[in-house]
């Protein structure tokens, strides 16, 4: 598949551009196992890199033009590099244009025009970091094309800032960490406040697991409000508490916040205490037991987000659950919620049967059929 995608994406670029790129880099999309809405919390967050990719093909140009366009988009972009600002472009362009700014905002980068052509296969608005994927893809080649020279954790920080900056998502830095970082068969621990990461080995294979991606097809979109006001509820919770963010709050500080705050914020930060303790939690199991015992803590990962955050659908719901009646091992809602995917952690004999009684219950309740399908840990964006 990924030789397949890399001449997609290089005929892409020649029939539209009519010269060949200079050439291709890549970034996957990312499955966060357990960490969700703790990352801008300054807290910890333990995603892995997919086996789904953006491909990114790419050339310079000596007129200071930025053009992009995309296999899923009929439409070619074309703006001055340095005229990129949040009110000049929209839509999916934000993206790969908004990369082009942040690099030149941490770093000052002597930017160039550029062509370039996109091509993927990490599913779009199922929580998988479609947008990181992109971002990270454009980040490293025009890191490269550019002669810039940013470390894998600084270019993690330009995806960021071009998300929150330029397409107005006030997203953490867990997705561009993840597909920055991204290693085979190991997750990500990442610490949020410094930016510290560990590889952790998962053992899914080693234990005969497979992770199951289960995308409701129900597109969410965090630059709505319904993410942006869970952030404001952590950052209300933390000035209540005294503290600099809810990374310093631990369970014991539970009983103090219910007394300081509304129900709803409490619960909110609850949450967020509760998900961090399940990370740290998540890791030293996996050291000292393995991936069969990480079960109980991705199923009350998601007991969280549905009850205190609030974030879950009833698609969501059906799907987790419906994998945990099946013989799932652990089952969760993944990433910024109000749709997307959930995952399942599964005994590879059990697949079949968990995809079909998923499809099965969707189709009862009159759902759209869901994607269901397999991922594993792959390594973070280069050059391919």
């Amino acid at each position: 598949m990924t030789d397949l995608l890399i001449a997609s994406v290089t005929s892409g670029f020649h029939k539209l551009y009519g010269y060949e790129p200079a050439g291709v880099w890549s970034a996957p999309g990312r499955v966060n196992l357990i960490g969700e809405h703790t990352d801008y919390n300054e807290g910890f967050v333990f995603p892995f890199a997919i086996n789904r990719r953006t491909y990114a093909a790419i050339s310079l140009r000596n007129d200071g033009l930025a053009r992009v366009s995309s296999s899923f988009s009929p439409e070619v972009i074309d703006v001055p590099v340095d005229e990129i600002t949040p009110e000049s472009v929209a839509g999916w362009s934000a993206y790969p244009l908004g990369v082009a700014w942040a690099l030149k905002q941490l770093a000052q980068a002597k930017q160039t025009g550029f062509d370039l052509y996109l091509e993927s296969d990490v599913p779009v608005g199922a929580g998988l970091s479609s947008s990181a994927a992109i971002e990270c893809a454009v980040a490293v080649a025009l890191d490269e094309l550019w002669q810039v020279g940013l470390d894998v954790r600084e270019l993690a920080r330009v995806g960021q800032l071009a998300e929150n900056r330029i397409v107005g998502a006030p997203t953490g830095i867990m997705d561009q960490s993840a597909s920055m970082l991204g290693q085979l068969d190991q997750g990500v621990f990442l610490d949020c406040r410094d930016l510290s990461a560990q590889k952790i080995d998962l053992g899914f294979a080693r234990e005969g697991l497979e992770l199951l991606v289960i995308d409701t097809r129900v597109e969410h979109r965090h630059a709505n409000g319904g993410y942006a006001s869970r952030r404001a509820a952590c950052e209300a919770g933390a000035i209540a508490l005294g503290l600099g963010s809810l990374r310093d709050a631990t369970e014991a500080d539970l009983a103090r916040a219910a007394e300081l705050l509304d129900n709803t914020t409490f619960r909110r930060v609850r949450h967020v205490v509760t998900e961090n303790q399940r990370v740290l939690d998540t890791v030293a199991t996996l050291r000292e037991l393995g991936p069969r015992a990480i079960g109980r803590l991705l199923y009350a990962s998601h007991q969280s987000m549905r009850d205190d955050f609030e974030i879950s659908i009833d698609e969501l719901d059906t799907a987790v659950e419906t994998a945990m009646r099946h013989g799932a091992i652990g089952a969760r809602m993944t990433g910024g919620g109000f749709g997307g995917a959930a995952i399942a952690l599964c005994p590879i004999e059990k697949i079949g049967d968990i995809t079909r009684s998923i499809t099965a219950e969707f189709a009862t309740l009159g759902y759209v059929a869901p994607n269901i399908f397999v991922v594993s840990a792959a390594d973070g964006a280069h050059k391919n």
